[in-house]
């Protein structure tokens, strides 16, 4: 069982919003960019799937494309909203194919990694 989620503060210090729940994101399975310490991966930025980022995320090593129904998973396509791990999107922006964000969906752990500055960049 995973401990009790941080807060839910969203980047910008208010009520962090759900991100997705069709498909189910976050670490806690529970539709929010929920973390804590345990979630060593910081599953924090709520990011709108593009197929440049889909694409760019399987060639790094992270299928999230592909439908895997032994563990429930769909498979995303772009428009769909899902709880990204900060530093794969750091390293997607440091690309030039990052996806655009819902910061109000985005938890403050986020910053931990990345700015809001370059957060920002990306809102919408």
């Amino acid at each position: 069982m995973k401990p009790e989620a941080d807060q839910p503060i969203n980047v910008l210090g208010g009520e962090l919003l759900m991100c997705c729940d069709d498909p189910v994101t976050g670490f806690f399975r529970d539709g929010y960019c929920n973390t804590n310490d345990a979630d060593i991966g910081r599953h924090t930025i709520c990011a709108i799937m593009t197929a440049e980022f889909l694409a760019y995320s399987k060639y790094v090593g992270n299928d999230l494309s592909t439908p895997r129904p032994e563990w429930n998973f769909p498979g995303l396509k772009p428009g769909d909203q899902w709880c990204v791990v900060a530093a794969r999107f750091l390293q997607a922006h440091d690309e030039g194919c990052a996806p655009n964000v819902r910061l109000e969906a985005t938890h403050i752990r986020a910053l931990e990694v990345i700015t809001l500055d370059i957060l920002r960049r990306y809102a919408v």
